[in-house]
């Protein structure tokens, strides 16, 4: 279903100062208008909104049949008739002529020029002839390389773009022929040409190939025909048996087909490549890849079968990559990487748009009101033309090619309309009598006749129609010029300027909440997305502007999905994250208005808000706005408002309103554990204890914990990236730290919480810096032993243990709060703290050791240090690697100490039993004689 907007996309009209009535025309790089008469061509310049001026003009060997320009190399190429031959030949440096009498130089294509006439081209338009076997049919220039691709019955020839280098400072630009696809049973009416995909067209059929570069299995370039596909029997048997049954009798019609990807192989047409260029050309093609065919079929209601079946307008259009929206564009077109391509080609009452890079697939089809005669696509628009309307309708592939760009569309993140999307017409423009279309830039040329054509053209019979074999191309010189013809440049608006017409026309619809005003704000971004993809026709300056309609239309979706109930609700999120706006700012834009004394909040507007609040932004709302998301989710999602309430961004919210909409809660439906928690939060922000207490009185330990798991945030914040603890944490930390030590263990147990992230968490809260370790912290260490964390951490839980108790006693430092467990509660709920060794109870029974914090360390130091680590030490020093010399030096120091402490039977004890004697034996010995010498 095409859907029709009368907008307005046209803007100012010029008529081109033509002497003769155009026969070609076309558009030229940023500023020419190429056009052709007779036996010469006129150039006009072509700028903004100003009137076009001629700009020079030359002589053609003969009546031009077809033009072609490319901005690759800045030539024009022209088929050329003479006396019923055709040429085809390319018009350089044309800039250089200055009148139009002034000096040409005439080439052939291929011979080297001569040193002393070298300078002469400098200021000089050269024309390069190109001659061929065959009579050329049409032509295409690659936009990104230059390359010229030629068509004749059968064939298509290759032009390499070159450059003969004449002295560092000026080189002369040249063709190379470097190759021939031979394409059997079709004769080309069209061609297009762009980075190795090649789209072929007669009257009813399409081909799409890609030409490929790199040798499959080791071939080599040869200068003989490389067959690439083999016509399937069946096409044989059909052809064969056309050319028996085909007389005046009979009318042969083949099926209509559409083969995509491989599938296009079985077409029945066989595609050859013949490699003509030089051993050294830096690019050449070995095998060709199918990609799409399609054949229609023509109407056969009548007998007498007119012009109505055959195709027109084939264009391949290319999308660059952009790298993002808001990244500088590659001005140079030697640096443009291909994005996607897009295939258009058309009936005269439906044209197709497909997709042809990754994958080929069937974009867009166009269903016209009237019989159109030529179309022309950009990235932007599909403009077409009937003989009494210019119409101009909307396309897709900027919305293809962002998904080919980014692959974090349509997600939380970022979104593009689909590609699926309905086209719409914005326009239809009333012209009288036109003939033909082109454009470039921001123009649409337009060549119109007022008067009919009164020179019938001779009908071919319904059988040369019908069979490929008897199809040709016409290209018959045009009739004597008339009346009333004009040529038109019409200049479309800015992006910009169109885009706000659409959004004041989509305003019509907000009211009605209907998908209209989805559909037309859709049509306006993708307007400014493509506009932002082809940057490199964008003025100065204009490309901040089209940024700043860009984030605006990202907001307009966002009204438009977070206010209607559809099954794309979801949308609203990533639209309003596109547009930069704040979630104050979106909430600005609510409509608070109750309507029959009840409220209705569509559910894309709550989940925009509820993923945001989950989402830790640093914003934090007004207590104003904060009251108005609390009314909000107690109407739309009461099981979301505890988790709500506990969002940073919520920090405002005045606690009683936060109470009483709790208290409200119905919580049979969902945990009454965190409403209860959310509730003693509000009451410490009141400084409310008693209230606090009672709460908390209300509920087991174990059930606070699984609270506290089920929002972590009652406990945890981050504001602009930091570990932020709650009011309520501090709380814990002064009053209930095994509530708090169990709560964090749970949320690490649960992943809610990192191993890095928990031991900040307890830095900040008690003040420490990085390098001081509270004791709670501790206490969370031993806690992890005792739950039998994952071993992927034991051996980090060991050595930050041992550490701390190591300093503690090295320090004579006690623990700064009472440690949660003894030593003996460890012992008996731990299998990772052994039995105390005798030795270790001879050091605490010392008199110089009686205090008490200093004897639990000890003891918490000696099976897990002596148990675990000294083992672990030893073995890491025999497999050696590049810690060999620290751990080492780590076990020296620590049998230094130990020799001088333990008599020698506890210290026989502590040794490995696999070490090596030479090693030990001189802390053996000096822990023998230390009684002797005492």
């Amino acid at each position: 279903m095409v859907q029709l907007y009368n907008l307005h996309p046209f803007g100012s009209q010029q008529v081109v100062p033509c002497k003769l009535e155009p026969e070609r025309f076309c558009g030229g790089g940023r500023d020419a208008l190429f056009v052709a008469a007779g036996c010469k061509v006129e150039v006009f310049a072509v700028a903004g909104q100003e009137l076009c001026q001629p700009r020079c003009a030359f002589s053609t060997l003969g009546r031009v049949l077809r033009l072609a320009y490319s901005e690759a190399g800045d030539y024009l190429v022209a088929i050329e008739e003479k006396n019923k031959a055709t040429f085809l030949r390319a018009y350089v440096n044309w800039r250089s002529k200055r009148t139009e009498n002034s000096r040409v130089c005439i080439r052939m294509v291929g011979h080297d020029v001569e040193a002393p006439f070298s300078e002469t081209f400098r200021d000089q338009m050269s024309i390069v002839e190109m001659p061929l076997s065959e009579a050329p049919l049409c032509i295409s220039c690659c936009p990104v390389k230059g390359d010229l691709l030629v068509g004749c019955t059968n064939k298509l020839v290759l032009f390499s773009l070159k450059y003969q280098i004449i002295n560092e400072e000026f080189s002369i630009l040249d063709f190379e022929r470097s190759l021939i696809i031979h394409i059997d049973n079709i004769t080309p009416v069209e061609i297009s040409f762009c980075i190795g995909y090649v789209a072929v067209m007669s009257d009813l059929e399409v081909l799409i190939l890609k030409l490929e570069s790199d040798p499959k299995n080791g071939e080599s370039v040869n200068h003989h025909p490389r067959k690439t596909n083999n016509p399937v029997k069946l096409s044989e048997d059909i052809s064969n048996e056309t050319l028996q049954l085909e007389s005046d009798d009979f009318v042969i019609c083949q099926k209509p087909m559409e083969l995509l990807g491989e599938k296009s192989e079985q077409s029945g047409v066989s595609v050859t490549l013949e490699s003509t260029g030089l051993a050294d050309e830096k690019i050449k093609y070995f095998h060709v890849q199918h990609l799409l065919y399609r054949r229609f079929a023509p109407d056969i209601s009548s007998y007498v079968l007119s012009d109505d079946i055959k195709l027109h307008s084939l264009q391949l259009l290319p999308i660059y990559q952009t790298g993002s929206l808001t990244s500088e564009r590659k001005n140079s077109s030697q640096e443009k990487e291909l994005l996607s391509l897009f295939c258009f080609f058309s009936l005269p009452h439906v044209g197709y748009l497909y997709m042809v890079v990754k994958s080929v697939e069937l974009m867009s089809v166009y269903q016209y009101p009237e019989k159109s005669q030529q179309a022309v696509l950009t990235p932007q628009f599909l403009h077409v033309i009937t003989s009494n309307n210019l119409q101009c309708y909307t396309v897709r592939c900027s919305a293809a090619a962002a998904r080919e760009e980014d692959p974090y569309v349509d997600t939380t993140l970022k979104a593009c309309p689909p590609v699926s999307m309905d086209v719409c017409a914005l326009r239809i423009q009333l012209f009288i009598g036109l003939k033909a279309i082109c454009h470039f830039k921001n123009h649409v040329i337009l060549l119109t006749k007022a008067d009919p054509e009164t020179i019938p053209e001779r009908r071919e019979s319904p059988k040369r129609l019908l069979s490929r074999k008897g199809t040709s191309v016409n290209l018959k010189t045009p009739p004597v010029a008339e009346a009333g013809w004009n040529l038109y440049i019409v200049n479309t608006i800015s992006p910009v300027q169109l885009y706000k017409e659409m959004v004041d026309y989509s305003n019509t619809y907000k009211t009605a909440k209907t998908q209209s005003c989805i559909h037309l704000l859709s049509e306006a971004h993708l307007l400014v997305r493509a506009a932002l993809m082809d940057a490199s026709q964008l003025e100065p300056g204009e490309k901040a502007e089209l940024l700043e309609a860009f984030k605006e239309s990202c907001g307009h979706l966002g009204d438009c999905y977070s206010r209607l109930d559809t099954q794309y609700s979801h949308l609203a999120l990533p639209y309003y994250k596109m547009s930069g706006l704040s979630m104050a700012e979106v909430l600005a834009r609510v409509d608070w208005a109750v309507e029959d004394g009840s409220q209705k909040y569509e559910r894309g507007l709550i989940f925009y808000i509820n993923h945001s609040l989950y989402e830790n932004l640093d914003e934090e709302l007004s207590e104003e706005l904060a009251a108005k998301v609390v009314q909000m989710f107690y109407v739309a999602e009461p099981k979301q408002l505890p988790h709500i309430l506990c969002s940073p961004s919520m920090k405002n919210i005045d606690p009683l309103t936060a109470i009483s909409y709790l208290r409200k809660l119905d919580t049979s439906g969902f945990s009454s554990v965190l409403v209860t928690l959310t509730k003693a939060a509000m009451a410490l922000k009141m400084r409310d204890l008693d209230m606090h207490r009672n709460e908390m009185k209300s509920h087991s330990e174990m059930k606070l914990v699984c609270g506290f798991i089920l929002e972590p945030r009652l406990l945890i914040q981050q504001r602009k990236g930091q570990i932020v603890p709650t009011e309520f944490a501090v709380h814990l930390k002064e009053t209930q730290p095994g509530l708090l030590v169990a709560s964090v263990l749970g949320l690490q147990k649960n992943n809610k919480i990192g191993i890095e992230e928990a031991d900040s968490f307890f830095k900040v809260l008690c003040g420490k810096d990085e390098d001081t370790i509270p004791q709670l912290l501790v206490d969370f260490w031993e806690a992890q032993l005792v739950a039998c964390v994952p071993d992927v951490v034991l051996q980090e839980l060991f050595f930050k243990l041992t550490s701390q108790y190591i300093w503690r006693l090295s320090k004579r430092q006690p623990p700064d709060t009472t440690p949660l467990r003894t030593s003996e509660d460890l012992i008996n709920t731990c299998s990772h703290y052994g039995l105390i060794s005798p030795w270790v109870n001879v050091l605490i029974s010392s008199e110089s050791l009686a205090d008490k914090n200093y004897m639990e360390d000890l003891s918490k130091l000696q099976t897990l240090w002596w148990k675990k680590l000294l083992p672990e030490l030893c073995q890491r020093i025999k497999c050696g690697g590049e810690k060999y010399q620290l751990y080492l030096s780590s076990l020296k120091e620590t049998l230094s100490i130990v020799a001088v402490e333990l008599q020698l039977r506890d210290f026989l004890n502590v040794l490995p039993e696999d070490g090596t004697a030479a090693f030990f034996l001189p802390y053996l010995l000096y822990c023998s004689r230390k009684k002797s010498l005492t």
